[in-house]
This record gives structure tokens, sequence and C-alpha cells, in this order.
């Protein structure tokens, strides 16, 4: 299966949270998925990183890399669909989000509600 993580899925991740379920810490871990990060939300850790509200190791894209994740960049087609996505959803890194997994065809891994609301594959 080809995932794309939300961010939250990522950070809780990486800090081995007890809020990221079993059924995603196995789709995870599963060796047979792609699991796939936006840069999208790198570039939303970094900014909430720069504001002092998250606390992240300075390593972490190489944890990342190490553990097998793949980076999904954004292209312009990606930027032009968030203008056809309906506002069910105001945050830009999750309409972004939205907007990969349905050009990418990609599974969404998300607890965030909102995000079911779309023409999109959430597990």
């Amino acid at each position: 299966m080809n995932l794309l993580l939300d961010t939250h899925i990522i950070l809780w991740w990486l800090s081995d949270d007890a809020q990221l379920s079993a059924d995603h810490r196995d789709l995870l871990s599963d060796t047979g998925n792609l699991c796939l990060i936006s840069s999208a939300s790198i570039w939303e850790i970094s900014i909430k990183q720069g504001l002092g509200k998250l606390k992240i190791p300075s390593n972490f894209l190489d944890v990342l890399k190490t553990q097998g994740f793949s980076e999904l960049s954004v292209t312009w087609e990606h930027s032009k669909r968030v203008t056809d996505l309906p506002m069910h959803h105001r945050d830009p890194f999750d309409r972004m989000l939205i907007a990969q997994a349905q050009i990418e065809k990609l599974v969404l891994l998300s607890v965030d509600e909102q995000i079911k609301k779309y023409n999109v594959k959430v597990i």
C-alpha cells in the first residue's frame, strides 16, 4: 500500500507517542508499504520548531530517512489542485496533503476527522 503520512502521524512516530494507534504502527512498520512524507509536512514541522511550538531533534530528517520513509515533493499540479478542494478544512498543510493524496492515488494516514470529508482514502 502507498501511504502518505499526516504531520501528526510523523511526530507521533518519532516520539513513540501512545496516541499512534496499533493499526497505524503496523502499517508504518510493514516493509511492504511505501511510506511517503510530504515536503509540506517537513515545512510545517520546521515552522513550528522555529516558533518554539515544537521540540524535536535536529537530526529528525536523518532519522526519517534511516527508517525507510520516502520524500514526496510538492509539484505545481499538487499546488493547483488545492484550488479545487472544498473548504471543509482551512489548514493549508492538510489541504496540500489531501491534494497530493488525490493526485498520486495515495492512502492518507491521519486521525483528522475533517480530512474524511474529502474524496480521498484515509486510514
